[in-house]
């Protein structure tokens, strides 16, 4: 067994090595056991996440050389605008210096106080977004999401009877809108299928409400399609992107993932209303219409990235390299999300560590030990990221407790994979050895950036 063949040839390294044992222990505790509050030069193979951390390409690194830094009428913008619009489709575009800064705008101009937006499972950083201005976000996933071992092909779908349920109980009005996330991160990287997102829009239309995507991880979702719905199995990716895009009325887009570049992002739709309004805004919090917040050369380098995240057997390969490093766990009987989704591979923390209460944070627990057993760093994606009931305060378990091992694009070697599992393969042989963690340091918001942790005894 070997992975797959990379479709690029490396111009330049960047030298990195596997810290000493006690120097990994030190440091997880250093760290008060939350691997985003590690130092860089203390990780070996960093699969943290996947945003911002890609390889750009020559094309997209000569693009930086012809950054126009105006501030206003910037050419990159205008270069920027037509990518968006012959790969997306859409004929509007507000720039943002990331993702999150679109989400902003979005959920400050569509929701108000006490409305729901139902999506296909939240998304940290999404789920606030909604809620600071009111809003509440209901999960309305396929129920297979919410079942590791289930093989479906598109568990990121949406569940129509479940949003007939929300119109029913709380009426049409108080749906500022439905947001549907394309390989949907906290499941597992799982994709929608188009007639899924067919089937949403026409609903949608149906009940006069709009849709929005978060569209981050849509090149890759366009791959799935491609791969297993029939009917799609030669188109074009571009083709099918533009079909999917045609099913909303706008999304929300980190450049910083499909997009191969280390920052940026932007909001685009087809409705002008919506344009008007965020165009006005991101001159607040973001910068001027025509970079917000972004250099010209990082517009550049997005606006070639969003082409080249397009290409097949970039997609190919991308998706395969993951999909290697889950079947060499799988091989070793290692309890992961199935199907292996386009940008992670993730771990079933609970079945990893059985022996440990929900209480003592299993995933939290499982990627600190990766860490100090490997160098390798890794992410919880479990009740520490879902956070506190916001009316009662009490903590969220929900039905997934898992650690994200996300790979970069471009970055990493098939080699670094097979590291990876047999790392983690050997952690599981002792994994009756591991003893959980207690939380002794809670931020308000998005807790899992900064929350520090103790060991329990076992």
């Amino acid at each position: 067994m070997h992975g797959p063949v990379e479709p690029f040839k490396i111009k330049v390294v960047e030298p990195v090595k596997i810290p000493s044992e006690k120097r990994r222990k030190d440091a997880i505790r250093e760290a008060g056991f939350n691997t985003f509050l590690l130092l860089s030069v203390d990780v070996f193979i960093d699969l943290l996440t996947d945003s911002g951390t890609s390889a750009m390409s020559d094309n997209q690194w000569a693009g930086m050389m012809i950054g126009d830094e105006a501030y206003a009428g910037s050419k990159n913008f205008y270069t920027l605008e037509k990518s968006v619009q012959d790969v997306l489709g859409y004929k509007y575009m507000v720039p943002t210096h990331q993702g999150r800064g679109a989400e902003h705008l979005m959920s400050k101009n569509l929701i108000k106080p006490g409305q729901l937006v139902p999506r296909n499972m939240y998304f940290t950083t999404s789920k606030l977004h909604v809620e600071l201005p009111g809003g509440t976000m209901p999960d309305v996933i396929i129920d297979e999401a919410h079942d590791p071992e289930n093989t479906h092909p598109f568990k990121g779908n949406i569940d129509l009877k479940k949003l007939e349920k929300l119109i029913d109980e709380h009426g049409v009005e108080k749906i500022a809108y439905i947001n549907v996330e394309m390989d949907v991160n906290m499941a597992g990287g799982q994709p929608v299928s188009m007639q899924n997102l067919r089937e949403v829009y026409e609903f949608a239309k149906e009940h006069k409400l709009k849709v929005i995507f978060d569209a981050t991880r849509s090149s890759e979702n366009a791959y799935f399609i491609r791969e297993r719905e029939k009917g799609y199995e030669d188109t074009p990716i571009i083709n099918i992107l533009r079909e999917m895009m045609s099913y909303s009325d706008g999304c929300i887009y980190s450049s910083k993932k499909d997009c191969l570049v280390n920052i940026g992002g932007f909001l685009a739709t087809h409705d002008k209303e919506i344009f008007e309004k965020t165009r006005s805004e991101v001159v607040v919090y973001e910068g001027l219409h025509t970079y917000g917040g972004m250099a010209g050369r990082d517009m550049e380098a997005v606006a070639r990235g969003l082409r080249e995240g397009t290409q097949y057997e970039y997609l190919k390969y991308r998706t395969n390299q993951t999909r290697y490093l889950g079947e060499l766990l799988i091989k070793e009987n290692i309890p992961v999300v199935k199907p292996i989704g386009g940008h992670a591979v993730f771990l079933n923390a609970l079945k990893f560590l059985p022996h440990l209460p929900r209480e003592q944070w299993p995933a939290q627990t499982l990627s600190a030990a990766i860490y100090e057993e490997s160098g390798v760093r890794s992410m919880e994606r479990g009740a520490v990221s879902k956070g506190r009931d916001k009316i009662t305060g009490e903590n969220i378990f929900p039905k997934l407790e898992l650690v994200r091992l996300t790979i970069p694009r471009r970055v990493y070697t098939n080699t670094h994979m097979e590291y990876t599992a047999e790392s983690i393969i050997k952690l599981y042989e002792k994994k009756d050895t591991i003893p959980g963690l207690k939380m002794v340091h809670e931020p308000k918001y998005l807790r899992f950036f900064q929350s520090r942790f103790e060991q329990v005894s076992l």
